[in-house]
């Protein structure tokens, strides 16, 4: 099941119902939350950024799990599809922790009346965004592509410690961002006409993640794999198959 050649042929199967469920899940949750929640008593229609900022800003932490833990499973077990997947997911998890910036700047004008303060919880996002960026470029830094991938590695597992900070920063220290609207342990805060759109957009934004995860991962096997019988097998195929 770690054979890339596996993992291709399979995954081509999960993409177009993948897929599917992605954009139906976004459209949902995008109608629901701009068209028919309610506006929130304090912040008017400005809250409805929280339906792109929250999705995002968990995906974020998330994705960045998912980089760390495969890249261990790549230095231990020398698994290359979980190479493939630290690779894959670093750009996708620095593109959303990007949007969670952009989009929580955006939400800050009319609540705190500025765009950028250095909060605990924005200054570690901030952090974040840096870690993954630092990621993507260990993965070019050397020529040989072994030590480039254990250098990148090393990195997201020492970034770790940043994850929990992030989560904890409205509790640990005193800072202008909202406690966090969903916990494990309690009850969500919002009503609940705001509360499952924003469940929907969540879900969309998973589905979104792992997408977007597989065609990368498709892309860089195939780059990787690129003199391999198999691939070539592949490429005639496809050759054969188009239209004249």
């Amino acid at each position: 099941m770690a054979s890339p050649r596996w993992f291709y042929q399979i995954s081509g199967r999960w993409l177009p119902w993948l897929s599917l469920l992605t954009f139906v899940s976004i459209i949902i949750g995008v109608i629901w939350g701009l068209g028919f929640a309610p506006q929130d008593a304090k912040q008017g229609n400005s809250f409805r950024i929280i339906y792109i900022h929250v999705p995002a800003s968990f995906l974020a932490l998330v994705g960045y799990y998912i980089m760390a833990i495969s890249g261990a499973i790549a230095i231990i077990w020398k698994i290359k599809l979980a190479d493939v997947v630290m690779k894959s997911a670093a750009p996708i998890g620095a593109s959303l922790t990007f949007i969670a910036l952009l989009t929580g700047a955006v939400w800050g004008k009319p609540t705190w009346g500025t765009y950028w303060i250095w909060d605990a919880r924005i200054t570690s996002m901030l952090i974040l965004f840096f870690l993954y960026l630092g990621v993507i470029v260990l993965q070019k830094a050397y020529s040989a592509q072994g030590l480039s991938n254990k250098a990148a590695a090393l990195l997201a597992l020492v970034g770790t410690i940043n994850i929990p900070i992030i989560y904890k920063s409205v509790d640990w220290w005193y800072t202008l961002h909202q406690p966090a609207t969903i916990k494990f342990t309690e009850a969500p805060s919002m009503h609940p006409d705001m509360f499952q759109p924003l469940l929907i957009m969540i879900i969309g934004f998973y589905l979104f993640y792992v997408t977007a995860l597989i065609v990368s991962m498709r892309a860089e096997i195939i780059f990787r794999e690129r003199n391999t019988s198999w691939v070539k097998e592949l490429a005639l195929n496809l050759k054969d198959k188009r239209p004249i």
